[in-house]
């Protein structure tokens, strides 16, 4: 019938857990139903940033137009390189640009710098 995943499964007692199995058909998920998991705000800050640093090194700039989407190989597994793990993103590099001059002033001085250092145009 369906699938309960474990983060869930975690919360409930053990005739509630006995009850969903066998008065409602639901079992624990299996490992291809879990979800992908979350990334931080600084994962996707850096996910974006690794994007902006590609196009700067390919372009010699960083005029990027609203509309563009650069693509990027990331690993899958945040701590190795083996090449299996690789995955191809796809980044809305031109609203980031955007949104980065538009928050300026709330930025971190690090991000500032680090956009700086790639010839960010802050007006």
């Amino acid at each position: 019938m369906g699938a309960l995943r474990p983060a869930r499964l975690g919360q409930l007692t053990t005739v509630q857990k006995w009850m969903c199995e066998h008065v409602l058909g639901i079992e624990p998920a299996g490992e291809d139903e879990q979800p992908k998991q979350r990334r931080s705000q600084a994962d996707k800050w850096a996910l974006n940033y690794q994007a902006a640093r590609q196009f700067y090194e390919r372009e010699g700039h960083l005029r990027v137009p609203r509309k563009h989407v650069e693509r990027i190989v990331v690993n899958g597994d945040e701590g190795g390189g083996s090449g299996e793990d690789q995955e191809v993103r796809e980044v809305r590099l031109g609203a980031w640009i955007s949104n980065q001059r538009s928050r300026a002033a709330t930025l971190s001085s690090e991000r500032i710098e680090q956009l700086t250092a790639i010839g960010m145009r802050w007006m």
